[in-house]
């Protein structure tokens, strides 16, 4: 059994996590759950799976969630931000699911590296913001990194099996991203001017937070996606359309073949979700 935490369960990638491991009870044990304020949700998932532990970064929604639960023997209610680092570090943990967006992911993300967790870094932020000092934590503890980011888990299924950080992979020229760009790439530059929130939020193909929506519909995700550290440390090529997603990363592989792999699927956070908790594994279904 895989002891699992999930920081961030009440984002759409910590909720689809949960269901990847309400499929497979046989594989894998949660072990922990972390938030930030989301008392109800919070309070939800503690009910359906009893965590051995359970953390709020705000001390006022934790609060709020003890007098919600009321007597809940099962599950230890942790406080503040560093009960984020203290459940990511959990020896009882095997692997640690990092899916808090922005800067407030940072500190308990290291802190799984730095306790050598098997870390699945949905918060791509982390690296944006300090992918060397990451990168060293991962090293030093012996930890394992595994994307979840849908393109760079992507291109980490694509990549040879020998392929290590910090060295250009062998035989791979370049990386191609793709992109189906968003809600807005058949609109008018008039059109645009009258765009809402709302509309910005109503991606085609993927269902995500509010944040990662608009960063996916304005085109930052791509941006991020070719400067931030990826566990190819290759050098990413220009985007290319694929308005259905399906055709979600693509690896241009070998100088004198010209032979293409692509990673293929449907539009799916669970499929890499899935991918990362069951490696070096055959991924579970989803």
């Amino acid at each position: 059994m895989i002891g699992v935490v999930v920081l961030g369960s009440t984002g759409s990638v910590g909720e689809n996590t949960l269901d990847v491991l309400a499929r497979h009870p046989d594989r894998f044990r949660l072990v922990a759950i972390g938030a930030n304020r989301n008392v109800a949700k919070l309070a939800e998932q503690i009910r359906r799976w009893r965590p051995a532990y359970a953390a709020l970064a705000d001390e006022t929604a934790a609060r709020e969630l003890t007098e919600m639960l009321g007597a809940a023997p099962q599950t230890r209610i942790l406080a503040g931000e560093s009960s984020l680092v203290e459940i990511a570090a959990l020896p009882e943990a095997d692997c640690v699911m990092a899916a808090i967006v922005g800067g407030a992911g940072l500190r308990s993300t290291l802190a799984a590296a730095r306790a050598g967790k098997r870390l699945l870094l949905a918060n791509k932020e982390s690296l944006v913001m300090a992918g060397p000092l990451l990168i060293e934590a991962v090293r030093s503890a012996g930890a394992v990194l595994l994307p979840i980011d849908s393109e760079h888990n992507a291109i980490f299924q694509c990549l040879p099996p020998n392929a290590r950080v910090g060295s250009a992979p062998p035989g791979v020229r370049r990386v191609l991203l793709t992109a189906s760009g968003g809600p807005f790439r058949d609109w008018t530059r008039e059109a645009l001017e009258t765009a809402t929130p709302e509309a910005a939020c109503a991606h085609p193909n993927w269902v995500m937070g509010r944040k990662i929506s608009v960063d996916s519909a304005t085109l930052m995700n791509k941006v991020s996606s070719s400067s931030r550290p990826a566990c190819s440390s290759a050098a990413s090529g220009a985007d290319r359309s694929c308005r259905s997603s399906a055709e979600h990363r693509a690896l241009g592989r070998g100088v004198l073949d010209g032979s293409v792999l692509a990673q293929l699927g449907s539009p799916d956070m669970r499929t890499p979700i899935a991918h990362a908790l069951a490696w070096p594994s055959e991924s579970p279904p989803v």
